[in-house]
């Protein structure tokens, strides 16, 4: 049977000194992650900053447009449009309502 033999210090000295590299790595790889965001980021907003249009407007906007966008589009169809006539509703009246059936609980 195999006894359990404790590390001597040569082996504690070289764990130590992994954990040691690893951590410092980790660090390293986060630092330039974060570094690598950062330039990304500041690009981007110097780009969305260069990209901006101070240019005239190319489709001015025309009173016709703005009274049936849908129609415009065609989308719906173009309604003649008369003033001063109110367009009539008719209203038909609701059935008259049914009572609820009833039901009965069955005799023991």
């Amino acid at each position: 049977m195999l006894a359990y033999v404790p590390p001597g210090r040569r082996e504690l000295r070289a764990q130590a000194v992994h954990r040691l590299q690893v951590g410092m790595f980790g660090l390293a790889g986060m630092l330039l992650l974060v570094s690598l965001a950062n330039v990304i980021m500041d690009r981007a907003k110097f780009i969305d900053a260069s990209a901006v249009n101070t240019g005239a407007p190319v489709i001015e906007a025309s009173e016709t447009s703005a009274k049936d966008p849908l129609a415009d589009m065609g989308v719906a169809p173009q309604l003649p449009v008369t003033t001063g006539e109110k367009p009539t509703v008719a209203i038909s009246p609701a059935p008259p309502p049914t009572p609820a059936p009833t039901v009965r609980a069955p005799q023991p």
